[in-house]
């Protein structure tokens, strides 16, 4: 079993893990959850990827995660009330040529990035 300190060890890395991951997604596109959980070989922890997104606050010197690019796996907005204001996550999207209307990825299968299909 493994002590506090290693369980929040195994957690801040799988949470770097995810900022590198997001990080990666490029402007114009998205990515879900699970996708990324499933990349990391966290096959159900798409949860846990939100966690780390809601955690990736710039701070501390840190470059920013670009959080914006990651919605559910119907490629609706599912974090936006984790943003600075209501409308913050389909505004930053759409300066990056995302259409969304509704608060849902329009064309989501055609901007959509599979971390498993782009990191080869």
């Amino acid at each position: 079993m493994n002590t506090p300190k290693e369980q929040a060890d195994s957690q801040r890395n799988f949470f770097q893990d995810v900022h590198e991951v997001v990080r990666l997604i490029p402007p114009g596109r998205v990515s879900t959850y699970g996708a990324i959980a499933h990349y990391l070989g966290a096959r159900h922890g798409a949860r846990m990827v939100g966690y780390a997104l809601i955690a990736a606050v710039p701070a501390r010197g840190l470059e920013q995660v670009p959080a914006q690019r990651v919605v559910n796996r119907n490629g609706l907005l599912t974090g936006r009330h984790h943003f600075a204001t209501p409308t913050a996550m389909q505004e930053t999207l759409e300066a990056e040529g995302v259409r969304v209307a509704d608060d849902q990825v329009q064309d989501f299968k055609k901007v959509f990035w599979d971390p498993a299909q782009e990191l080869i």
